[in-house]
């Protein structure tokens, strides 16, 4: 009977994880499914210089009595129409993009189409300022995200990047491509590193009595792996394609900013604003707020934004995937070996 009890008790445990992962798969695949159909998307430009003086006008609506502001109004106007009969010299163009990243850098797939958009007219005088938020996640997608911000970079558009809260792992790579970086005091940045794990219930199934098979063709095919039996040969090759990526990781940031002692800090550590500019990981400590403030008294401000419409179920399926990704990929590791910056 305590046996049947122990067993009953592992099977439970084992369906709930299975019925779990089948749930988020099919959540997946639906949702690939469905970006993979032509949708229409559309960009937004709005222009930011109107959105800070509609501030400062109701502020002075507030604070100045009825006389004050009548002046004021009528010295604004005369102000304008002077400027109006001069020949004024165009102004700056600054393109304000943002990046919200998750584990598998989603926000990529608006980035890519408001970085090509921004090319076909962005010019050397211009300036893409990206308010970056990101704490990392899976190689290969923040690789491509990195991409997209080189593209800027390559098409010789001064990129500035501006962290308020988080650039670390994955975000780092992508901050390090800007050719300015700035830092709240209190952001976060760094995590110059590479980190994957994933459970073995191996021991658990051969207590009671489970065989797994895992056939491969290809020596190093699978390493590591949940159910089966691993070997310290197979620990081996994974460290080491671990330490390949690390390199590969440490290359790309010394690349973009040859200032850093990349060794010194490619240690996974991470640093607070105010540290990270004594190791030369920020060049300024300076919110994002501050910049485009200091910015619009002399350029025209502009943030673009690519949005594509999705329906009420989608949203819903983005949602519960989200959440159910995430309990998994933290929880229980990535069952497939993924790897994260």
């Amino acid at each position: 009977m305590e046996f049947l009890a122990d067993y009953a008790s592992f099977f439970a445990k084992t369906l709930t994880v299975v019925v779990a992962i089948v749930i988020v798969l099919i959540a997946i695949a639906v949702l690939r499914k469905g970006r993979s159909r032509h949708r229409a998307g559309h960009l937004d430009v709005h222009k930011l210089n109107e959105f800070y003086k509609s501030m400062r006008e109701r502020l002075e609506e507030s604070l100045l009595d009825k006389d004050e502001l009548k002046a004021l109004r009528k010295r604004e106007a005369k102000a304008e129409k002077a400027a109006g009969r001069e020949k004024r010299e165009p102004r700056d163009r600054v393109f304000v993009l943002d990046f919200d990243g998750d584990i598998r850098a989603s926000a990529v797939d608006s980035l890519r189409q408001e970085v090509t958009a921004l090319l076909t007219l962005a010019k050397s005088t211009d300036e893409v300022v990206v308010r970056l938020e990101s704490a990392g996640g899976m190689v290969h997608s923040y690789g491509l995200a990195a991409s997209q911000l080189a593209r800027i970079r390559e098409a010789g558009v001064p990129l500035t990047i501006c962290v308020d809260k988080v650039a670390a792992s994955g975000g780092y790579m992508m901050a390090c491509i800007g050719h300015k970086i700035l830092a709240a005091p209190f952001a976060i940045l760094g995590s110059i590193g590479v980190v994957a794990q994933l459970p073995n219930i191996h021991r658990l199934l051969k207590k009671h009595d489970v065989d797994v098979e895992i056939l491969t063709a290809g020596e190093y095919k699978r390493t590591l792996t949940v159910l089966g039996e691993n070997t310290e040969k197979g620990r081996e090759k994974f460290k080491e394609d671990l330490e390949t990526t690390h390199q590969l990781f440490k290359d790309f940031v010394a690349q973009h900013r040859p200032q850093l002692s990349i060794e010194k800090v490619a240690t996974g550590e991470v640093w607070l604003g105010t540290s990270a500019l004594d190791h030369q990981l920020v060049d300024e400590l300076c919110t994002s707020d501050e910049y485009l403030a200091r910015r619009v008294r002399e350029a025209d401000l502009f943030r673009v934004q690519y949005v594509e419409k999705k329906s009420l179920p989608e949203r819903i399926g983005v949602t519960a995937s989200a959440v159910l990704e995430a309990c998994l990929l933290k929880g229980w590791s990535r069952l497939n070996e993924q790897r994260f910056w």
